[in-house]
């Protein structure tokens, strides 16, 4: 079964930059959708972003347009996404998630429902 692990969560100063790492080891995310979702103490889980199998759509969720940068290196199996100007409310456990369907819009982005692999989540602290 196909297992994600994400990486690259931190403590780090508001303002600061984050990248967090997605992969599968042994099993290839190629062809793949893979989101970003995230989850505050005590607040549903959001989804932040996703990208397309071969990384021709993306999105995000409107509030962090500019901040965030999701990417993917099939050649490495590896989904990023890169987080600058982080601010305290980016505070979360982020789970990244795959899935096999069809998905072309940036907005809104796809439902957790549609995700069939989740990973274990790493976490981002934003604080001084």
């Amino acid at each position: 079964q196909l297992q994600l692990v994400e990486s690259g969560g931190d403590l780090v100063q508001p303002g600061g930059s984050l990248r967090l790492s997605c992969t599968a080891p042994g099993f290839t995310l190629d062809g793949y959708i893979i989101g970003w979702f995230r989850q505050a103490p005590g607040k549903e889980r959001e989804g932040v972003s996703y990208i397309s199998g071969i990384g021709n759509n993306i999105g995000y969720a409107n509030s962090l347009w500019g901040r965030f940068t999701i990417s993917r290196d099939n050649s490495k199996n590896m989904v990023y996404l890169q987080m600058s100007s982080l601010k305290p409310e980016d505070t979360a456990v982020y789970y990244c998630a795959a899935g096999k369907f069809t998905y072309g819009n940036n907005w809104p982005l796809p439902s957790f429902k549609d995700y069939t692999f989740w990973g274990q989540g790493t976490q981002v602290t934003v604080s001084s």
